[in-house]
């Protein structure tokens, strides 16, 4: 087996290794001099003894280098398509990539943006569209009118939503790293949609486009560090405090970057003030900062993050409706006291194992959802009736682990209430009544 090392004008990259055996060689030339006027003395010969010698393979791997250019060079006008296809020209090069993309979305075009006006695409699909388009005229005249770019940019125009996968490793038997190539989505005029997958944010050039329109974003496990990386993704210096208005998202108002290495919540936020509904779960937050930035957040996820305590959390979420903290280490429940907007609140899979600390949630007079499933306190005896008389006048109206309380717990519930209020000495509460 040979690892070969190929370049030309053609290839946009200098050292892309592809693996053939000699007689693929062989096979390749005897195409090549009976149909494209190659020299039949330009193949290095075939050594049948001792061809496993170290020093002779690293010879004829050399030697075959120097076919190759040769070849390359004598036919660089029109390659012929079977030395296209031996180079792997099909699965890395600009100009076959994105004939075989229109050819495709010729064919099937259509019936894809059908029944669905989401596409995914690799890194090098991306970097090859973004390639053409900064040439000012096609490279070559192509005859097949089916492999003309115009449909790989009619079929991009009409997407609303693209989903990007990424990889760290090479591309099949090559040494090409996808996410080291860069690329834009200059080409997605109705981008409002935008999911990436293992991929490399800071490879995103000029990215006003993506500010401009779109409208959700998710990110995942992509190794995000920081947010500015991606907010100022194409910005040399991730400078939050001096960006203008370039850097700024004007319509994202959903952000999911769940699963990946966060740290904390940056100033960056203030690049992307419309956002309502935020996903920061399978991160490694533990503290809460940086979300004043967003006065219309109404949903947030920091589930399976570091958090081992919450303090104050009013004074940054105000406005939040929905709040999901599972699957930390949340033990005590003080500073979820003053969220006097909140609907929903997880706390599934925390530590919480004092009944008590369901109190500091009573005066809140919109909680209808309360998920304590998977903490100690779930596992005490009469868990459910002594977390809601814990919750006073507000026990009838909440869903307890996504259960209301029957008539038979109301009854318990309103026993105990009576027992604690005659032991602390104070006025019993109004029981509310209970409708079915």
């Amino acid at each position: 087996m040979n690892t070969l090392s190929t370049s030309s004008n053609k290839n946009l990259w200098s050292n892309l290794l592809v693996k053939h055996r000699y007689s693929a060689f062989a096979a390749l030339h005897e195409i090549l001099v009976a149909d494209h006027g190659v020299a039949k003395d330009l193949l290095p010969p075939k050594k049948v003894i001792g061809n496993q010698d170290p020093v002779f393979i690293e010879n004829r791997r050399a030697a075959l280098e120097t076919y190759l250019r040769s070849v390359m060079n004598f036919l660089k006008i029109a390659m012929p398509q079977e030395l296209a296809f031996f180079l792997h020209f099909h699965q890395y090069e600009v100009l076959y990539l994105l004939q075989s993309m229109a050819l495709q979305f010729f064919n099937e075009g259509d019936l894809l943006l059908q029944n669905s006006s989401s596409y995914k695409f690799t890194p090098l699909q991306l970097h090859a569209i973004s390639e053409r388009l900064r040439q000012p005229c096609p490279p070559v005249d192509i005859p097949d009118k089916r492999l003309d770019l115009s449909h790989v940019l009619d079929f991009c125009w009409q997407l609303t939503k693209v989903e990007i996968e990424g990889s760290n490793f090479p591309l099949n038997t090559s040494n090409l790293i996808q996410n080291n190539l860069p690329y834009n989505l200059s080409a997605f005029k109705s981008l409002r949609h935008l999911v990436m997958t293992e991929v490399n944010v800071t490879q995103i050039k000029d990215a006003q486009n993506i500010r401009a329109h779109v409208h959700s974003l998710a990110v995942h496990h992509s190794q995000l560090r920081s947010i500015a990386t991606l907010a100022m993704c194409d910005a040399l210096h991730k400078d939050v405090a001096s960006a203008g208005e370039d850097y700024t998202w004007h319509r994202l108002t959903e952000l999911d970057l769940s699963f990946n290495y966060l740290e904390e919540i940056d100033e960056s936020f203030r690049l992307m003030a419309h956002v309502r509904k935020l996903k920061l779960s399978h991160n490694k937050l533990n503290r809460v900062t940086g979300l004043t930035h967003l006065p219309h957040l109404s949903e947030l996820s920091l589930s399976a993050n570091a958090f081992y305590s919450i303090k104050d959390l009013h004074c940054c979420l105000g406005n939040v409706v929905r709040l999901d903290l599972s699957e930390n280490h949340i033990s005590t429940l003080g500073g979820f006291s003053k969220l006097y907007s909140l609907e929903r609140l997880d706390l599934a899979r925390n530590t919480v194992s004092d009944v008590s600390e369901a109190s500091h949630l009573s005066g809140l007079p919109n909680l209808e959802y309360l998920t304590l499933t998977g903490n100690p306190v779930s596992t005490t005896v009469d868990y459910r009736t002594r977390v809601l008389e814990r919750l006073s006048s507000r026990a009838a109206d909440i869903y307890l682990d996504n259960e209301r309380p029957n008539q038979k717990e109301m009854d318990t519930i309103a026993i105990l209430q009576v027992l604690r209020v005659v032991k602390e000495g104070r006025t019993p509460p109004p029981r509310t009544p209970r409708y079915s």
